[in-house]
């Protein structure tokens, strides 16, 4: 649906773009989750918003979304493999909220695509 798009390879060349908020990060931030929590967290309550903003998807509309959203968490987790266990820096937590929101944006768009078509 959406991993093997254009809009796809463009939003992971984004996060490329901004590996640097990942490396030799130290935490300013309290709160001790990981990364890779606030990632499932972030993916979590995108997809959850596009599921009730689009009422109409099928039983396996959803299934694939859900299946293409794990593919996008283990895209993640390799290219952020050295820091997935870290805790989450304030930089971070933003980026990834930012990331998540672009994924639901990409999901949006596909879905009005097929429903033109």
């Amino acid at each position: 649906m959406v991993t093997d798009t254009d809009g796809y390879i463009h939003i992971i060349e984004y996060l490329t773009a901004h590996l640097s908020l990942f490396e030799n990060s130290t935490n300013t931030n309290d709160a001790k989750i990981s990364v890779l929590e606030v990632i499932e967290q972030e993916m979590s309550e995108q997809i959850i918003s596009l599921c009730n903003q689009n009422q109409a998807l099928t039983f396996n509309q959803r299934n694939t979304i859900i299946r293409e959203i794990d593919a996008i968490v283990y895209d993640l987790q390799e290219i952020l493999s050295g820091v997935v266990n870290n805790s989450v820096t304030n930089e971070q937590l933003a980026f990834i909220k930012e990331f998540a929101i672009l994924i639901k944006n990409l999901f949006d768009t596909e879905i009005n695509r097929q429903l033109i078509l």
